[in-house]
């Protein structure tokens, strides 16, 4: 049954980014074809704006754009690390609307406070990205990103089925409270894990997407319950954290471990599925090479690009995780 859940999570997500192609930001103040756009004679200044390089996810983010960038002769993209702190995001963004960038990308910390200054970027005429994570309101040119509701649907759907079909515990490891993903992936989950009522979250903590801080909360959820039958992390390093506080205490082998992000990197989570330490894990595509895509829609080919894009997801399992690795990575 595997293979159907993760086939029914592509489609899923495929079916919620096909529901967007007719809202355009054609006509928008920043759609980039009337101020920026200077064709293929241009050269382009891009600000990324990144949350932290702390997560390994993001650190893929940013490798990933520079890369897809070094195929776009016109683009000098600078990077910025707001280290996971709003205040700094603001002022690096703001930086960045000093410098008079044709364009920006930007992850955000957190939703709420990122979301004014966005804007003043956006209605200066600098066509935005917004990748990953949301802001509030409509006040930039496109978002690229996984559909987080549905990832935690499918984890949710994975539990319930194969995991706990007879019922048991869960403990659940949450992002950075204020990211959407954090909202999301918990109602996902919380929603699907309701076809089954055998099933109960008996605790969570913030492990504010971070392995450290996941490990340290795993540390006093082990120490609080004496019967934990799966980690649901809302990412790949905080369940490899849980994992290696069960492992510390002899507890490992009493429950499972599943996350999100699935980088193909030998410390990412395909790996730790690979080898064991995680049951499964979903797939979290950075949009690093779909951003720079955009921007060269908007900037070379003065053109416009959709207001959403979503990408898919699917599950990684014993099954397939060796498989997926060496396809995602052919240098190993």
């Amino acid at each position: 049954m595997r293979i159907p859940l993760a086939a029914a999570a592509v489609a899923a997500l495929v079916l919620a980014g096909c529901g967007t192609t007719s809202d355009r930001t054609s006509g928008s103040p920043s759609d980039g074809a009337s101020k920026s756009c200077k064709g293929a004679d241009g050269k382009y200044t891009i600000g990324m704006s990144q949350a932290n390089v702390a997560e390994p996810y993001r650190q893929r983010m940013d490798d990933d754009i520079r890369a897809a960038a070094k195929e776009v002769p016109q683009f000098d993209v600078k990077f910025a690390d707001a280290a996971q702190d709003n205040a700094k995001q603001v002022a690096d963004v703001d930086n960045y609307i000093t410098q008079q960038i044709d364009l920006l990308i930007i992850s955000p910390n957190e939703a709420k406070p990122l979301t004014a200054v966005v804007k003043k970027a956006f209605d200066k005429g600098i066509p935005v990205i917004v990748l990953d994570r949301k802001v509030e309101g409509d006040a930039y040119t496109g978002f690229i990103g996984g559909d987080n509701v549905q990832i935690g649907s499918e984890a949710g759907k994975y539990v319930a089925e194969k995991l706990l079909p007879n019922g048991g515990s869960i403990v659940e490891l949450k992002g950075l409270a204020g990211a959407t993903p954090q909202a999301e992936r918990h109602q996902g989950f919380v929603d699907a894990i309701k076809a089954n009522p055998k099933i109960k979250i008996i605790a969570d903590a913030s492990g504010d997407w971070l392995r450290e801080k996941g490990q340290a909360q795993m540390d006093a959820l082990l120490k609080a319950n004496p019967k934990i039958d799966v980690v649901y992390a809302h990412n790949d390093p905080m369940a490899e954290g849980a994992y290696l506080a069960a492992k510390s205490v002899g507890r490992e082998k009493e429950m499972k471990f599943i996350g999100i992000d699935a980088l193909p990197i030998p410390s990412g989570g395909i790996k730790a599925v690979e080898q064991g330490r995680l049951s499964a894990t979903f797939t979290y595509p950075t949009n690093g090479k779909e951003a720079i895509a955009a921007a060269k829609k908007i900037l070379v080919d003065c053109g416009t690009i959709e207001r959403s894009e979503i990408l898919p997801t699917r599950l990684i399992d014993k099954d397939n995780a060796a498989k997926i690795y060496a396809e995602e990575n052919p240098a190993g």
